[in-house]
């Protein structure tokens, strides 16, 4: 297949020296609901301000290579009439866009499910594409459960996974791929790295089949963690090395980044494993870094609570667990990076239909 000169120029800039990515692509409904949890009133006005915090915290983009944006936030401008993906794109962020419209319900597949969104794909990327845009993301979840996930649904979605990464290399975006093994469930460590492998395989077999360049296009998995109802949670290592595990078996060393999502692990816990799968031996041909949402933000969102005299603890807050994570993808994040500024991020258990970043969503 062939390389693309620019795409993987693009994609090795966004995980370059210890940067990552901020997942700020919230649906309006998702974004909605962890706003009312904290008496912030979801508006237009409120999802902006929230966002432009975060763009617009100082220093950020030593840590940060690329945020995840979604169609309403890419089309809004800042308080000062600056579009915030110019915000972004002025301080060396390279701005990307969520283009998969959710996920629905797999026919004949029982319990599982599918993402949508191909049908007026290209119009659409071309469009982003115009507007700023420089990469995509596109989001498939797995659930692990008696008999699940079935050969059909794995093989739907890494279908539709090379389809959606084929078409964004066409209009000159760099795809993320982000086939998600979600955590629900009462399954073991074990269970969860013979899912991701199988899934990893299928999509990297769709992708080769597509022939999509891998120089030009990121990886966002799962980290290899026990359900959250597992009675036995793997340690911090035992995570660390089921993870890399699986990225070795199946994930090409062509792929210039991997970019894990943290899938409702609270804010420390998500830079502890990322921290440790980087500081262990052994060939690793890829980035590994972040694309957090949750993880990333929640500390941030706490300290806010939708007030404008709050912006600049919380940008603090913001910079100080972008900076760990930032440590963490170089394997040298240590617990006394911490401090008082930390704390477990995840306020509450995520719910099926969370996302981005941690569980299933369905949008209509």
């Amino acid at each position: 297949m062939p390389t693309m000169p620019g795409l993987d120029q693009t994609a090795r800039a966004i995980v370059a020296d210890g940067k990552g990515i901020l997942a700020a692509d919230e649906t309006v409904s998702t974004i909605t609901k962890r706003l009312t949890a904290r008496a912030i009133e979801s508006t237009s006005d409120s999802r902006r301000a929230y966002r432009e915090m975060l763009f617009s915290a100082p220093d950020i983009a030593a840590f940060i290579g690329g945020v995840i944006l979604q169609d309403e936030t890419i089309r809004q401008d800042s308080s000062t009439g600056i579009p915030l993906l110019e915000l972004l794109v002025g301080r060396g962020i390279i701005p990307g866009i969520k283009v998969d419209t959710g996920v629905h319900p797999l026919a004949g597949a029982p319990g599982e499910f599918v993402a949508e969104g191909l049908d007026g794909l290209r119009a659409r990327l071309e469009e982003y594409h115009e507007l700023g845009a420089r990469f995509a993301k596109w989001r498939a979840v797995f659930i692990i459960r008696d008999g699940l996930p079935t050969a059909k649904c794995i093989h739907a979605n890494a279908h539709a996974l090379a389809r959606y990464a084929a078409l964004c290399q066409e209009q000159g975006l760099v795809p993320i791929v982000e086939p998600e093994v979600l955590m629900e469930g009462a399954h073991a460590l074990e269970q969860c790295e013979d899912v991701t492998g199988r899934v990893l395989q299928a999509v990297f077999n769709e992708l080769f089949d597509a022939r999509v360049s891998l120089e030009g296009m990121l990886l966002k998995p799962n980290m290899v963690t026990a359900g959250l109802r597992c009675a036995r949670q793997a340690s911090v290592d035992e995570v660390a090395e089921a993870t890399l595990r699986a990225l070795t078996r199946h994930v090409p060393p062509a792929v210039p980044g991997v970019v894990f999502l943290s899938g409702g692990q609270d804010a420390v816990l998500a830079t502890e494993h990322l921290n440790a799968i980087n500081a262990l031996g052994g060939p690793k041909p890829w980035k590994l870094s972040f694309s957090y949402g949750r993880a990333l933000q929640d500390e941030a969102m706490e300290v806010w609570q939708g007030r404008r005299e709050h912006v600049p603890a919380a940008q603090r807050m913001f910079h100080h667990r972008a900076g760990c994570d930032s440590a963490a993808a170089l394997g040298s994040y240590s617990g006394d990076m911490e401090g008082e500024a930390g704390f477990a991020g995840a306020t509450e258990p995520p719910s099926i239909h969370d996302e981005p970043d941690s569980t299933l969503h369905t949008q209509h």
